[in-house]
């Protein structure tokens, strides 16, 4: 590959390729130029310089539940900003109702607009993700909230399970329409199950309450074609065998100083693909360009295999007080040294 075709972005055979550990021609970017909070006031338009570095996926974003849309009969408690502050169902006693007013996907105003998106970009020939943030923990925390739902787990398992089979046939119904209408390569999501030690739930409750449903939204993907990409920040350890059974592809981020990323390569590499993300907690706000490139050869060197099986982005939203340079310093490593290294294996 040219050093000019190396900055140009990936056509989705490649992609599939590193998704399916099938040999690409480099590491794909994915979510790398993720800009997160006070990022843009910092550096404002400089940032559209680093516009030159590729993203090789392009994503249709969607809503499986808009809530304003389901004309509830009684009235959400907020209380500021944030899941903790929602409780969109704060009586079991609204569940029937809150079940039966979920809007129909065949009927959602949103697929006008995605339908136009996506034959724009099947022409480009980009490797295509559609989804939207939050599964089976992050969305549930945002209807029943943090604290009610943690003592759900123990004291309302009918309801939990209740609500996550509703969710998840929403979900699936979404997913259908998407493959017929939109033509995706990828579902993207989102869960935060682990935090900075451990899961946010014991593994036994985990896999009791949300892993059924992981399991039917893996066998929906498959029968549609669709890769899986999850995102969930914190320690997944005790779980990623689990998510692999489920289907997930591709898992997001290996958050550093939670996970052993070396153990996590040599247990699940052959498993399932990583979209390594780079610490954006402490390494790129805090070190300098010098560090910042080695820590992206170190990644490198982790997690990409002989068959490929890597990507590379952000672990999360870059935030503001984060150097530019150190910004530039992990895009550009990524691509060269990422084609270096796609380099040795070369078939």
């Amino acid at each position: 590959m040219s050093s000019d075709a190396l900055f140009e972005p990936l056509p989705r055979e490649e992609v599939t390729k590193a998704v399916e550990r099938r040999y690409p021609s480099r590491i794909p970017l994915v979510r790398a130029r993720w800009w997160g909070e006070g990022l843009w006031n910092q550096h404002g338009e400089r940032l559209n310089e680093l516009g030159k570095y590729p993203e090789d996926t392009v994503t249709l974003w969607a809503n499986p539940l808009d809530i304003g849309r389901m004309g509830l009969s009684w009235k959400a408690q907020r209380s500021g900003r944030g899941h903790d502050s929602n409780c969109i169902i704060d009586d079991w006693a609204h569940l029937d109702e809150f079940i039966e007013k979920m809007p129909d996907p065949e009927e959602d105003p949103q697929y006008d607009g995605l339908i136009e998106q996506a034959a724009k970009l099947k022409a480009s020939g980009r490797y295509i993700l559609f989804g939207w943030w939050a599964l089976f923990f992050e969305r549930p925390w945002g209807i029943r909230g943090m604290e009610n739902l943690m003592l759900d787990y123990h004291l309302e398992p009918e309801n939990i399970h209740r609500l996550h089979d509703a969710l998840c046939e929403q979900y699936c119904r979404h997913l259908r329409r998407a493959a017929r209408d939109l033509g995706p390569d990828g579902f993207w999501t989102s869960d935060d199950l682990g935090h900075q030690t451990q899961l946010m739930m014991s593994p036994p409750v985990y896999r009791e309450f949300l892993l059924p449903y992981y399991q039917r939204v893996g066998d929906c993907l498959r029968e549609l074609g669709m890769h899986w990409w999850l995102h969930s920040c914190g320690n997944n350890t005790e779980i990623l065998g689990d998510l692999a059974d489920a289907g997930v592809d591709v898992f997001h981020p290996v958050q550093k100083h939670t996970m052993d990323e070396q153990s996590v390569s040599d247990i699940y590499g052959d498993r399932m693909t990583f979209l390594a993300g780079i610490d954006v907690q402490h390494i790129l706000p805090e070190d300098d360009p010098a560090g910042v490139r080695r820590e992206v050869r170190y990644l490198i060197d982790t997690f990409d295999r002989e068959g490929g099986g890597m990507c590379l982005g952000a672990g999360n939203g870059i935030v503001g007080g984060t150097p530019f340079e150190n910004i530039e310093a992990f895009l550009h490593e990524a691509i060269v040294y990422g084609a270096e290294h796609r380099g040795r294996f070369a078939r």
